[in-house]
């Protein structure tokens, strides 16, 4: 055995000694600063136990508020920030734990992490009932609760009793579990709490139109408990659906049992509406410093650095004080004058919220929250910002309390002092304030040692984010979309290889399913779904486009879903090929900008022969639109759209695949309707089947009518399908607009400044014009397709009566169906039927049973879509009640993008859309608007629907407008026509519900853009103008032109005047445009916020019989959407579109006054006109615009500006009512 080392003998060798002892040294100085780190760490555990974990249950972990009255309550919100904290430590313990010591600590605050997560998690669970009524209902009645007892897990207070709905604390704590899980935390134990958690998913899936309470409990900041849209919920909504997308919850422990599924389209849907909202974040509050949550740590919902960066600065600019932020402006809480208010309020014990005068008194002494200083910190770590981290830093140590123990203390808020309330309000920031309400405040003391432990190294700021949501501004590559054609049969197969793009059969794509998205949408429908707990899974069975541009493993089948814009089930719109072309390529580049996921999107389009069918000449060539999109996707780009055109098998590896576990694993939790469908689509069944009506020559039948019989009997009906009445328009309203405009052209022959017109031609500017839209008038007289107008029964030479046709034998009309192909024929049997004998009533058509009247209609439908025939397209489509989803999906899109909507005829009968509603509701509302009018249900449904589309694909056509007005919309569609074909109103009319869906959607589009165009007659070397389009929009256009030529009824030999009246059509360009901007509610920029300038000024405004007080000054600032919604509606009072606009523009010379002469005071001039905005700004002494120049005949058709504009006169008025203003104010306008 060797012997000992002789340790005196080693030390004796110098070099090795000094060797040891630098070695020593070493060791010695990293045990120092080893020591130094647990001195630190050991400081941040004191200050978390006694300033957070103090606060907590035994029993359940759940933080207590120190609030009195509420020390048992554990609020969500509240809870989940303050775990930050023990999180953020644990992470930092983890990190530099050396020690047994260190390690038990990092556990200990890992568990307490779990506990009080799952402890909310059972909060919730008790409530499972509640997710589930609120799935379909999202009443805030049925929300989960915002706190419970901490105590127990029970409720504390009822359903009515407080702001429950609050969605942006299920989101916030829905992100906690998702990043928790991801830094390698076990939270969810059972796959029962995973279906929970999935339904937890559904409940705030619709975040972007759900009104709450929001993050300060109270909803609108009237405090009067009215909830509104809030970009902070719907922010903090959508980082956690993104975060929980193909989540495992069970971690590294997990299966595809235990994955969240998130339907993208709902991500990108928050995003839309984030995107429209911010720096804005509700009706009530112009801004908001919550917003700070959701534009970094920890929400990171946004992807614009532009839109951040000026959401920041909006708060610094609006909200941040010495002390911190304010919460929003005017925001009365804890502030001197609201404890004032509710100490002289014991009078009356009911009230408990403020009056809307009352919200000014808090302006300039709203209360200051270090809160927000914290994340200003924080967003500068994430942001790498070392200036603002710096900056908020010295801030932020200079108001925090030391305790008597040295911790810090991060109090709740800071107020003016009641003894200091006028000289801050007088000089705002100039005086000290005093820390009030918790101290510390669990939520702020949280972040506070978050920041601390960042800035000491403990932690870097990318271990609170695993999920490295912090990168969602980082540029992504651009998206390649894969595109998949299939050919329904071989006919369409070999077409398409006619022109080069060669595709497989539907039936030949094995191993692969091919089925519509409805399909999806059942499928998705059993997600989540728990008998145990009585959940039913996904309610909504719509699913979008990005969702249906996955492949789905379901049973070790790959199933593939063509986008729901190709079910010709669904809508009678992917019947014009033209508008299934357009859609198809927004589609693509909606998928382009939108995926965020792994993998390349597949999108799989199915065409058949029926869909080019009766659409070429011969029926039987594709269009050479959808020829065109389909090289041009084979080219790899279409419409700003990378693509590459291939077959399945080619993209399985480049795809993005989901596996459906749900739908192999319980059967016992699938409904058996949906594991039916499951099984036939797994199996390829398909169902057909057949018509009823006669569709060929060669049926024969035994028993018919003669001909001269069938021809009388006949003769009672026809025609009745085009007879019933649309209050959308007035035929002769157009006419109206042709006098006037003949009365410009006889006015023009002595000049525009003729002085020679009698005083009865004059009409004073002060009274409305000549409406163009009367609603007194008749009404629409539907035609047929060939344009001829048929109401024989008001015809003088009919030999029979309208006594004879009650005596009609329905049975011989029955027998008569059998012997006609004629589908108008068809049609007015058919409406009579309807009429007369209702719809259930059977037919017994060819002797066959059930065959009711309702089911004739339905194929008159079909029979209509296959030939292209729109206007008996949608009057079938009224009478059946048709409506589909995507009309719910575009009402939202307007509405959540602060759109006003209203339907129907605003001087007859108008209906508001306030919220969105399902399909059905929503068809009631428009039946209610227009009562019996199909046609115009049905154009008002494709008018929203379009409206829809452009407010997501082209924003900017939306500026300003805050009302759409449908039926204004409608009627303005019907002028245009009218003034570009030349033609009556009648014809016009019958244009417009003859028009195929696309060249509907041209026009619209026309007339939000503003640009020119009319139809000219060729012999007059007139043609189409395009001005800035696109090639799209003027094929559009030129189509439009083309079909519009194609409806024109009869051929119109112009006479002279009428050719003369088109050489000045030039005059009527203003007329048109304050028409158009007037129906669309069309407003300069900052028109609103101008108003509101001029209301601080004068004691109201008198527009009409309606008047704006000044108190609204007081109720809202500057900038608020509530405001803009009063002004708005205060406008939409004057009937005619061109006369409303008259008055903005009147309106705005007032504004001129208001910004440019400061000292002045309104009141007197306004007095003296009576009040009267409209009255001031139309008189003037100078030159009377009545007078013998004819300035009211042309005064609709002048330009704004210029020497003769509208603007000099409404200026020269206003001089004349105050004339202590002088000749400034024109230099002003100038």
């Amino acid at each position: 055995m060797p012997g000992r080392v002789n340790f005196s003998a080693i030390f004796d060798d110098v070099p090795y000694a000094q060797m040891l002892s630098k070695n020593q040294e070493l060791f010695i100085r990293n045990m120092h600063s080893r020591t130094n780190i647990g001195v630190r760490l050991d400081y941040y555990m004191r200050l978390v136990q006694k300033t957070i974990l103090n606060h907590t249950d035994p029993v359940t972990s759940l933080f207590t508020s120190p609030l009195p009255g509420f020390t048992d309550h554990a609020w969500v919100r509240d809870n989940v920030y303050a775990v930050h904290a023990v999180w953020g430590l644990a992470l930092a313990y983890k990190k530099n734990a050396d020690f047994d010591e260190d390690r038990a600590k990092c556990h200990e605050l890992e568990q307490t992490c779990v506990k009080v997560m799952r402890s909310l998690l059972q909060c919730f669970m008790r409530q499972s009932h509640k997710v589930e009524a609120f799935k379909k209902t999202q009443l805030p009645k049925d929300a989960l609760h915002a706190k419970y007892s901490a105590r127990n897990w029970n409720t504390v207070v009822g359903d009515n009793e407080w702001g429950h709905l609050q969605i942006d604390a299920i989101s916030l704590y829905l992100l906690s579990l998702a990043q928790m899980t991801a830094s390698g935390m076990q939270i969810i134990f059972t796959l029962d709490e995973v279906a929970f958690v999935q339904n937890l998913v559904f409940y705030i899936e619709h975040a972007y139109r759900i009104p709450d309470y929001g993050i300060w409990e109270r909803g609108d900041k009237t405090n009067h408990g009215v909830t509104e849209l809030n970009a902070s919920s719907i922010g903090m909504a959508k980082a956690a659906l993104q975060a929980l997308n193909d989540l495992d919850l069970f971690g590294a422990y997990g299966s595809p049992n235990s994955v969240i599924h998130v339907m993208i389209d709902e991500i990108q849907q928050c995003q839309a509406v984030l995107k429209s909202l911010l720096p804005r974040e509700s009706y009530s509050k112009e801004t908001d410093a919550a917003l700070l949550s959701i534009i970094s740590y920890p929400a990171f919902a946004l992807e614009d650095c532009t839109q951040i960066s000026t959401t920041r600065a909006t708060i610094m600019n609006k909200l941040q004080g010495r002390y911190g932020c304010r919460r929003f402006l005017r925001d009365g809480y804890k502030t001197p004058r609201e404890i004032l208010n509710f100490q002289t309020l014991l009078q009356d014990p009911n009230r408990l919220y403020y009056e809307p005068h009352e919200l000014q008194q808090f302006e300039n002494i709203e209360c200051e929250w270090p809160l927000f200083f914290c994340y200003f910190i924080l967003d500068g770590f994430f942001s790498n910002n070392k200036s603002q981290v710096q900056y908020y830093r010295e801030r932020l140590e200079e108001i925090v309390i030391t305790s008597e123990n040295g911790l810090k203390l991060v109090p709740e808020l800071y107020a003016v002092p009641s003894n200091l309330v006028d000289e801050e309000i007088a000089c705002p920031h100039s005086q000290t304030r005093v820390a009030a309400g918790s101290i510390p405040f669990l939520w702020a003391q949280s972040l506070y040692v978050l920041t601390c432990l960042i800035e000491e190294g403990f932690i870097q700021a990318a271990e609170l984010d695993p999920l490295n949501r912090r990168l969602s501004t980082e540029k992504r590559p651009d998206t390649v979309v894969q595109v998949v054609v299939l050919a329904e049969d071989e006919e369409m197969k070999e077409k398409l290889a006619a022109q080069g793009i060669e595709v497989e059969l539907l039936k030949n794509v094995e191993p692969f399913i091919v089925q519509p998205a409805h399909v999806l949408g059942r499928l998705f429908s059993q997600l989540g779904r728990s008998t145990k707990m009585k959940l039913s899974g996904r309610m909504s069975t719509d699913v979008g486009l990005l969702s249906t541009s996955k492949m789905y493993n379901v049973q070790d089948r790959i199933l593939v879903f063509t986008p729901q814009f190709l079910d010709w089930q669904r809508f009678y719109l992917t019947h014009d090929v033209n508008i299934l072309i357009d859609t198809m390529k927004a589609e693509l580049f909606y998928v382009k900008t939108s995926w965020n996921v792994p993998g390349r999107p597949l999108v799989v389009m199915v065409f058949s022969n029926v869909m080019i069918s009766n659409v070429s000449d011969d029926g039987k060539k594709v269009p050479l639109g959808m020829i065109g999109a389909l090289k041009k996707m084979k080219s790899g780009y279409i419409s700003g759209t990378r693509t590459i055109l291939g077959k399945i098998s080619d993209f399985v590896t480049t795809s993005c695949i989901i596996k459906l576990h749900y739908l192999t694993d319980d059967e016992s939790n699938i409904d058996p309707k949906v594991s039916e469908l499951l099984k036939s689509v797994l199996c390829s069944r398909k169902t057909e089947s057949g018509g009823i009506l006669r569709r060929s020559n060669k049926v024969k039948h035994s028993i018919g009518l003669q001909g001269e019989e069938r021809s009388r009997k006949y003769s009672f009906v026809r025609g009745i399908s085009q007879r019933h009445k649309s209050i959308m328009l007035d035929p002769s309203e157009v006419a109206l607009m042709r006098d006037r405009r003949d009365s410009f052209v006889s006015s023009s022959s002595t000049g525009r400044k003729s002085s020679t017109n009698t005083d009865e031609e004059a009409t004073p500017c002060s009274s409305p014009p000549v409406p163009l839209l009367s609603p007194t008038s008749p009404l629409l007289l539907r035609t047929s397709a060939s344009g001829t107008r048929l109401n024989l029964l008001d015809n003088a030479n009919n030999k029979y009566g309208t006594k004879d046709l009650n005596e009609v034998d329905c049975k011989d009309l029955v027998e008569m169906l059998l012997d006609t192909e004629i589908l108008e024929e068809q049609a007015d049997i058919v409406q009579y039927l309807w009429l007369k004998q209702g719809s259930n009533w059977d037919t017994k058509l060819g002797g066959r049973a059930e065959v009711t009247v309702r089911k004739l209609v339905e194929e008159l439908y079909q029979k209509a879509c296959h030939q292209r025939l729109w206007w008996l397209v949608r009057h079938t489509a009224g009478l059946l009640n048709k409506v589909t989803e995507s009309l719910t999906n575009a009402v939202t899109d307007l509405l959540v993008r602060q759109k006003q909507i209203t339907v129907g005829m605003p001087s007859i009968h108008e209906e508001p859309i306030s919220c969105p509603l399902p399909p059905l509701e929503l068809l009631k509302v428009i039946r209610a608007a227009l009562v019996e009018d199909e046609c115009g249900i049905m154009l008002t449904q494709e008018i929203l629907i379009y409206l829809g589309m452009f407010i997501r694909t082209e924003p900017h056509l939306f500026t300003e407008m805050l009302r759409l007005r449908v039926g204004l919309i409608i009627q303005i569609m019907i002028t245009e026509l009218a003034r570009g074909l030349h033609c009556s109103g009648e014809e016009a009319a019958t244009n417009v519900t003859n028009l195929s869906p696309y060249e509907l959607k041209t026009l619209l589009h026309h007339i939000l853009s503003g640009k020119e165009f009319a139809d000219r007659d060729e012999e007059n070397s007139e043609m189409i103008t395009y001005t800035e389009k696109t090639k799209a929009e003027r094929t559009g256009i030129m189509q439009l032109g083309k079909r519009m030529k194609d409806h024109k009824i009869v051929d119109v030999i112009k006479s002279k005047e009428e050719m003369n009246m088109d050489n000045n059509m030039d005059w009527l360009q203003w007329l048109r445009r304050r028409r158009i901007d007037g129906a669309l509610n069309r407003v300069p920029p900052e028109f609103y916020s101008k108003i509101w300038l001029i209301l601080r000024k004068c004691e109201g405004l008198l527009i009409g019989d309606q008047v704006l007080h000044q108190n609204l000054t007081q109720e809202m600032t500057t900038g608020e959407m509530k405001f803009a919604l009063r002004v708005e509606s205060v406008l939409n009072k004057i009937p005619d579109p061109e006369y409303r606009q008259l008055l903005v523009e009147a309106l705005m010379v007032l504004t001129i006054l208001a910004e440019n002469q400061t000292n002045v005071v309104l009141g007197p001039g306004l007095k003296d006109a009576n009040g009267d905005a409209v009255m001031c700004c139309a008189k003037s002494n100078k030159d009377p615009c009545g007078g013998t120049n004819g300035i009211c005949r042309h005064f609709y058709d002048s330009a704004p500006s210029g020497r003769y504009g509208t603007i000099t006169y409404m200026c020269r008025a206003v001089i004349s009512i105050m004339p202590h203003l002088g000749e400034d104010i024109e230099c002003a306008v100038s």
